[in-house]
């Protein structure tokens, strides 16, 4: 069973590349016009989505990479590079606008009936940032009740995204513009570090092999 400090780290991944006070304001924006009953069917539906496609990548992770012959401390690297490129975008409010664009577009082309599939549970939720945590975090918890520890994390995370959903609006109401920016901030500094640390790993099982 993992330690202490692997479980609470992977929770800090996955719940920071979710980014689920960022995503309330987006939320509010894909469902505009719904009534309270129609938003929290698509929150239940995001969530669900979200969780599956993560929990996929958590426990099949290693075996989708075996398919196309990448090695894990090669995905370690590259993924940690993709997590430090996010958290750069989160400390200079890059990836909000570019979320914020991926949402305009779903409003026009999918509606009510497919919102909760594109874009909230993808890519606004599993997203290569939070697919790519899971697949990085998936191999340090090898074995059954590691791989179980990790799903479990992963439920936490989506519970707490849909509870971001469901009080949305308070939240972006009690956060409003400044709150949710010096969040954001200080969400990707933490997020740069744990990339770091993941390359660093990468190389040095590289260097190892």
């Amino acid at each position: 069973m993992p330690s202490f400090d692997s479980l609470f780290n992977a929770f800090v991944t996955i719940l920071v590349t979710i980014d689920p006070p960022g995503l309330a304001p987006l939320f509010l924006a894909v469902t505009h016009g719904m009534n309270r009953q129609q938003r929290q069917q698509v929150s239940v539906r995001a969530s669900i989505i979200g969780f599956a496609v993560m929990a996929l990548f958590a426990v099949a992770g290693a075996s989708i990479l075996s398919v196309f012959g990448i090695t894990l401390p090669a995905f370690r690297v590259a993924g940690g590079f993709l997590l430090f490129f996010i958290a750069f975008e989160m400390v200079f409010e890059r990836r909000q606008d570019r979320k914020e664009k991926i949402s305009d577009v779903a409003i026009t082309r999918d509606h009510i009936q497919n919102i909760a599939a594109f874009p909230l549970a993808i890519p606004l939720i599993a997203g290569p940032g939070a697919i790519s945590a899971t697949v990085l975090l998936s191999g340090s918890f090898q074995g059954f009740a590691a791989q179980a520890a990790l799903v479990g994390i992963i439920f936490i995370c989506l519970a707490i995204t849909y509870l971001v959903f469901v009080l949305s609006e308070r939240i972006d109401r009690i956060l409003g513009h400044t709150g949710r920016s010096i969040l954001t901030r200080l969400l990707g500094v933490i997020l740069a570090a744990l990339a770091v640390q993941f390359v660093a790993d990468g190389v040095k099982a590289l260097m190892a092999g």
